[in-house]
C-alpha cells in the first residue's frame, strides 16, 4: 500500500503535488497538514495528531466529510508526523512519501528526514518531496530518473557511508568511503537520464535538487 502523509511544514500547490496526493493509496494527515488539504480541496483518509496548530474551523469542516481524527495528547514523545508514520506501519505501508515535511523549523526538517533513515532500516522505499528537492535515505541501492544537468548530492547519515557506488553522473565514485561532515558528494551532475546509486556500509541521504 502507498501512503503519502502530509505535514505541517511548506508545500506548493502544484499540479506534481496533486498528483502525488490523488495516487495514495493512503493519505494521512499530521495535525496541521490539514490546512493544505482544505486548501486543495482533498481529503485525507484519516487525521492524526494532537491538533495544537489547527484552525478550529478547519477541525469543523473535516469533521463534517466525516474523516476520522486519532488524537493524541500535546505532551508526547513523537511529534505529529512520527504518529502518522507509525500508523502508516501498523497499516501495511510498502512505500510512504512525506509531504510539508520540511520548512522552517530545522529541528521538525531534521527529524523528517531522520524518519527516512528509519524506514530505510526497515526496508520501506520513502521519500520527501518539496518544491526545490526529493530526498531519500538509501542504505542499499537506488535508481533515480532525472534529465541531464540536473542536481544530486549525497551525504552520509552515518558516521561514514562505505562502499559508495555511483553511475549516470558527472563525477562517479566506485567503491568509495565518505565520512559524516565531507561535502565531497554535493551538487554532481545527471549526464544521463538515470543515475545509480549504491551504498554497501552506512547510510546515505540521497537528494535530487532544483534551484
Amino acid at each position: 500500500m502507498k501512503c503519502v502523509i502530509i505535514a505541517n511544514g511548506d508545500l506548493e500547490y502544484s499540479e506534481k503535488i496533486i498528483g502525488i496526493i490523488r495516487n495514495g493509496g493512503r493519505i494521512v494527515c499530521a495535525d496541521g497538514g490539514i490546512r493544505h488539504l482544505k486548501a486543495l480541496g482533498l481529503l485525507p483518509h484519516i487525521i492524526i495528531g494532537d491538533f495544537d496548530s489547527v484552525l478550529p474551523e478547519d477541525t469543523l469542516y473535516f469533521k463534517e466529510k466525516k474523516i476520522q481524527f486519532i488524537s493524541h495528547p500535546s505532551r508526547k514523545n513523537e511529534t505529529d508526523t512520527e504518529l502518522c508514520v507509525s500508523w502508516a506501519l501498523l497499516n501495511h505501508a510498502t512505500d510512504i512519501t512525506l509531504l510539508g515535511a520540511t520548512g522552517t523549523r530545522l529541528d521538525h526538517t531534521l527529524a523528517n528526514v531522520f524518519l527516512l533513515k528509519k524506514l530505510a532500516g526497515l526496508g520501506i522505499p520513502a521519500r520527501i518531496i518539496d518544491k526545490h528537492n526529493t530526498i531519500h535515505v538509501v542504505m542499499d541501492q537506488i535508481e533515480l530518473k532525472g534529465r541531464p544537468g540536473d542536481l544530486l548530492s549525497l551525504l552520509p547519515a552515518t558516521e561514514r557511508a562505505a562502499g559508495i557506488t555511483i553511475k549516470g553522473l558527472e563525477y562517479p565514485l566506485m567503491d568509495a568511503t565518505v565520512e559524516m561532515g565531507s561535502s565531497l558528494g554535493i551538487s554532481n551532475v545527471f549526464k544521463e537520464t538515470t543515475a545509480f546509486v549504491s551504498v554497501r556500509q552506512g547510510a546515505l541521504m540521497v537528494i535530487q535538487s532544483q534551484d
